[in-house]
């Protein structure tokens, strides 16, 4: 007998909960992200006694950066519900990723978004722009940008989400690879909400980075050098979806017959930028789009495939967890992986209130169930 999917208010709340689990349970307070070897991965998880086991709370198990980039993005977004004028959510979203530079301590922030922060300047017209980084490819906007989906998951609301996550995305990574994977993680989190197939995503995410460069156009800032470094991200995409079949989306995604986790660490490193798999923009969200593919809804198999791998895992982790929580809920994740996460009230309370901001006037039960 199937578990029966929650309201879509509580899913809002399990998706940001689990997004919070999936990355502690990457990071593992640096040693698993850090760690180039699933198969490694896998083994110390069984001498823990195996997922079901791991009560995920702090000290053993706190969240990264990307949790802490996670909450201010969608604290940012719902402090500016009101707002009409975008760029004053721009200069709040600067604002809060500024403040939360105070909260890294031993979650291993990445220098990309250390060096980017200090250059914002909230204060001032425009202050939330940046130069552009040749080398701002990194993740670091991709891992805090599903939060952006649950605030704009109407179709209606593609141009504000688009602009949403580019601005957001190049903050602190100012560069097509860096900023379009914050696209693709927010743009697959409105599909979720939407129940869109997932095999159909990717050829969402093609049809829409035509958008995304009309957008950047009409901003008049680093136009040229965004063009000339744009065509990286579509065409790494269209090579990962051509491997899986699903390049209409229209068909199922095709596996190799033997896909553990060393054959899983290959793919992670074939995907990549230089070596390290979710460590760009582009790869952070295919590896978890894969790995949400490959899961078909079982928390454990998105665990072995989004967490437990030779790459940035938190960074994966933290991304396929939150479109779970989405599309599945919370009530078939162990109560230990997710009841005592850090910040799990915090969590909870942004999710319920980016519900609200997307679905205002809808009716809000008092308290969220599984």
């Amino acid at each position: 007998m199937s578990t029966p999917v929650p309201a879509l208010r509580n899913r809002y709340a399990h998706a940001m909960i689990l997004s919070g689990v999936g990355d502690a349970l990457g990071y593992k307070n640096g040693s698993w992200e850090f760690c180039h070897s699933g198969e490694s991965i896998f083994k110390e998880l069984q001498e823990l006694g195996g997922l079901k086991k791991i009560s995920v709370k702090l000290p053993k198990w706190n969240v990264s950066d990307d949790t802490v980039m996670h909450l201010a993005t969608g604290e940012a977004l719902i402090e500016s519900s009101n707002q009409e004028d975008q760029e004053k959510l721009f200069l709040t979203l600067a604002k809060a990723y500024k403040e939360c530079m105070h909260d890294m301590n031993g979650r291993a922030p990445g220098m990309t978004c250390v060096n980017s922060t200090r250059q914002l300047r909230p204060l001032v017209p425009y202050g939330y722009r940046i130069p552009f980084n040749p080398k701002g490819g990194g993740c670091g906007a991709a891992m805090r940008a599903m939060c952006i989906g649950l605030r704009y998951p109407r179709p209606e609301q593609l141009n504000d989400l688009i602009a949403v996550s580019v601005e957001s995305g190049r903050m602190t990574h100012h560069h097509p690879t860096g900023f379009l994977g914050s696209l693709a993680a927010a743009l697959f989190t409105s599909y979720a909400v939407q129940e869109k197939p997932a095999k159909w995503w990717g050829h969402g995410l093609i049809e829409t980075l035509p958008l995304a460069l009309e957008y950047v156009k009409s901003t008049s800032y680093c136009v040229e050098e965004n063009k000339n470094a744009w065509d990286y991200f579509a065409t790494e995409w269209k090579k990962y979806l051509e491997s899986r079949s699903i390049v209409d989306g229209t068909t199922d995604p095709v596996f190799p017959q033997e896909y553990g986790f060393k054959e899983r660490d290959a793919f992670v490193k074939s995907v990549s930028f230089s070596g390290w798999g979710g460590a760009s923009g582009h790869d952070a969200p295919m590896i978890a789009y894969d790995a949400y593919l490959g899961a078909s809804g079982d928390w454990k198999e998105l665990c072995y495939r989004s967490m437990f791998h030779a790459g940035d895992s938190d960074s994966t982790g933290v991304i396929a967890a939150c479109w779970f929580g989405v599309c599945h809920g919370i009530s078939s994740v162990p109560e230990k992986n997710h009841k005592h996460v850090e910040y799990r009230d915090r969590l909870e309370r942004v999710g319920l209130q980016l519900y609200d901001c997307a679905f205002p006037g809808e009716n809000k039960p008092d308290s969220v169930g599984s």
